[in-house]
């Protein structure tokens, strides 16, 4: 049976873990954006986000055709409906309007996920000039169609009426250039719900559509890391993004321990938030209690999966999170990291223990 999207309403009653680690990533995302382009400017900001959205685009675009349900259609529509599903999956309110079979709109509707709350304000446009040209404008090459580019016509950051554009097939092969190109003032003909491509519930059941929302929010973050290390270096970066995990961990924890049912400030209600997160993330954690320490053990770091020549940086920037949420769940604890899966041992452990 197939039900239109969006899939806000679908996703109201996810297990709450997978909501938690996802909002996690999510606004860890934001948080580095926003760090980079303070620290580092907005071009750095943009090419940053460049260089992660080219590489997500290389790992999941084709590989999620059939999974989406989009082969063999003709490619701007394809585009399109690709952008509208896999977007709403990851609970991105996303409009999706067809001209013809070389011409098919897509806009992202406000609030913006990525860009939440009033963080939108201090997103420079090089940001979403990025992902244009990391993921939209790179349809055509990886679908062999020299004819295919992505026209945008309305920026928020130019406080216009969100992000939107078109895929077209022109008439002709298009330079490098010319695959994104910039026409503001034109306007997207209304969504019509009706005309939307619709989601099979049956292959895409509640518990698949939690880990895929996951997954979305996990993804970006994860590649942004390695990604800033070859930009600034291995220091610079480091400072950055683990300054912004630590804060991402703090500003989070009181809604993360609230969706994970934890109520109290003790170690032992720490772990049981930690190993909830673990575990949601697609990681096996135990947890034990040593005298008047806690020790967790995660086996498994699905966050850098497949993620070539990873840097030892990239552990100390992700850490930031989890040293963020202790601090906000009880600023008289340490954690010590005792064992690092990314320096060759069996698995990552952490000492939780009240402060001498």
């Amino acid at each position: 049976m197939a039900s239109a999207l969006p899939l806000k309403q679908k996703t109201e009653t996810m297990a709450s873990p997978y909501r938690a680690i996802a909002e996690l990533y999510h606004s860890y995302l934001t948080g580095l954006i926003l760090t980079v382009a303070l620290h580092k400017g907005a071009a750095a900001a943009g090419e940053t986000v460049f260089r992660v959205y080219r590489q997500h685009h290389k790992n999941k675009f084709l590989s999620s055709f059939e999974k989406l349900g989009v082969s063999g259609l003709p490619d701007a529509v394809a585009s399109a409906q690709y952008h509208y599903l896999s977007n709403s999956i990851g609970g991105v309110r996303v409009e999706y309007m067809p001209e013809s079979d070389s011409k098919a709109w897509v806009r992202f509707v406000h609030p913006r996920w990525i860009y939440e709350g009033a963080a939108i304000c201090g997103i420079p446009i090089d940001v979403s000039r990025g992902v244009l040209r990391g993921w939209y404008a790179q349809n055509g090459v990886s679908l062999g169609n020299p004819r295919l580019g992505f026209v945008c016509t309305s920026e928020d950051m130019d406080g216009q009426y969100g992000l939107a554009g078109y895929f077209l097939e022109h008439d002709h092969d298009l330079t490098p250039d010319e695959r994104l190109r910039f026409s503001p003032g034109e306007a997207p003909p209304p969504f019509d719900a009706a005309k939307a491509p619709p989601l099979d519930v049956d292959t895409w059941p509640e518990e698949r559509l939690a880990k895929a929302n996951r997954n979305y929010a996990m993804e970006p973050p994860r590649l942004m890391l390695p990604v800033m290390i070859d930009l600034f270096g291995r220091d610079d970066a480091v400072h950055l993004g683990r300054k912004a995990g630590k804060l991402i961990g703090l500003q989070l924890y009181e809604q993360t321990a609230r969706a994970l049912g934890v109520t109290d400030t003790t170690p032992a209600a720490f772990g049981q938030l930690f190993g909830a997160l673990a575990e949601s993330q697609g990681d096996q954690c135990t947890v034990e209690t040593d005298g008047g320490a806690l020790h967790i053990q995660q086996a498994g770091w699905r966050f850098a999966k497949d993620i070539p020549s990873l840097s030892t940086g990239v552990f100390e920037m992700w850490n930031g999170l989890w040293e963020g949420l202790l601090i906000a769940h009880n600023r008289f604890l340490v954690m010590e990291v005792l064992r690092r899966q990314d320096y060759g041992d069996a698995c990552f452990e952490w000492r939780i223990r009240e402060r001498a």
